[in-house]
């Protein structure tokens, strides 16, 4: 991935952590990326926006 990014309407569900713990964590009302996080895990980064309840998730290949 090029790039990620998280939207304000996280829910801070967690689910994204659940899926790809070395690229998302969260950060009280919201999720956000890990610092230094390993962007070539595409697949589990396009599962983790796939799976966001609330599609706040997006990037760029």
């Amino acid at each position: 991935m090029k790039k990620v990014w998280i939207d304000e309407e996280c829910i801070a569900c967690g689910a994204c952590v659940d899926l790809c713990p070395d690229v998302f964590e969260l950060d009280g009302d919201l999720a956000t990326l890990v610092e230094g996080a390993d962007l070539s895990l595409d697949d589990e980064i396009v599962e983790a926006a796939e799976e966001c309840p609330v599609e706040a998730i997006h990037y760029e290949e």
